[in-house]
């Protein structure tokens, strides 16, 4: 299995898994998986077997001989095309979803990726326990597949998924890769060097026993940038994710409060207010690293947020 490092880690991109995600997956530790990709240890034939059987749930007919293949030919087995793997061009996966528009989301991360690349303090009400607020952490960084690739979690949960710049919005598409609940999200985006403060709204299922849809507004400030060492950066972001989610009372400025937990409906429409939740321009907390690169459109009324 000569090239079964090169290829576990290109099929961790084609599957959009980290090492950790995999290594919960297989009920095994991280450090097991790092070791695989640096081809210091190889797996025994028994967590060969159970990987192998993993991405068979993906691509019916996998087997272990498959780890032997070529490059080009493993991921044409992923319906992705050999010239995606030097940033050629991308063709959507024969097993996922069809979706319309692949070359300018392909476009839009290729242009946009780096203003975006980070790690992000995800801020959004408590779904469950009203007046708090629940901190999460996001890591985006680009994928040589597309659009950018987005690890977002805490103690309790990860998702992972896609970012994806297009026409002056941040579209996210994510899930658990253990349970595979999915959430997903549009955010304000920005035409600066470098977003530091992005805002929108998120669709998720709620812990109540039907697991109800539920929309809530979210703000993403950046707390640090990518070191260009892969491992280095997961591992920082696996501690960030380590952090108490629950924010303690008061530790979430009343200006951000007001801006991610407001009133709406009718009552609210005829006093001015809003019908629908949204996150328009006209309130948005987005901007560049100077607070003149937020959108014209933005109230200088509102503070700006510390990254």
């Amino acid at each position: 299995m000569r090239r079964f490092p090169e290829n576990l880690a290109l099929v961790l991109k084609m599957l959009s898994l980290s090492s950790a995600g995999l290594a919960a997956q297989l009920g095994t530790d991280k450090s097991v998986i790092s070791r695989w990709l640096k081809g210091t240890v190889s797996p025994s034939a028994h967590n060969l077997a159970r990987l192998s059987a993993l991405v068979a749930t993906k691509v019916e007919g996998f087997c272990s001989l498959d780890w032997d293949r070529e490059p080009e030919s493993l991921a044409g087995l992923f319906g992705v095309d050999a010239n995606a793997l030097s940033g050629h061009g991308v063709k959507t996966p024969t097993p996922g979803l069809p979706v319309k528009g692949w070359k300018q989301i392909v476009g839009g991360a290729k242009a946009r990726a780096g203003a975006y690349e980070g790690f992000y303090k995800c801020t959004r009400p408590h779904p469950m326990m009203p007046g708090r607020f629940v901190l999460e952490h996001s890591m985006l960084r680009r994928d040589p597949l597309g659009p950018m690739h987005m690890t977002m979690g805490s103690p309790e949960t990860l998702v992972e998924g896609w970012a994806m710049p297009l026409q002056g919005l941040l579209y996210c598409m994510a899930s658990d890769p253990v349970s595979g609940t999915m959430m997903f999200g549009i955010f304000n985006g920005l035409g600066v060097s470098k977003v530091e403060v992005f805002d929108g709204l998120v669709l998720i299922p709620a812990a109540d026993f039907g697991r109800s849809p539920t929309s809530t507004a979210m703000l993403c400030e950046r707390v640090g940038d990518l070191s260009g060492d892969a491992e280095a950066d997961q591992d920082r972001f696996q501690k960030l994710c380590k952090l108490n989610p629950l924010a303690a009372v008061g530790a979430v400025p009343d200006h951000i409060q007001n801006h991610l937990a407001r009133d709406f409906g009718p009552s609210h429409l005829a006093a001015g207010g809003d019908w629908l939740l949204s996150m328009s321009l006209a309130r948005t907390l987005s901007r560049g690293p100077n607070y003149d690169e937020a959108p014209a459109q933005a109230s200088a009324q509102e503070p700006a947020v510390s990254g």
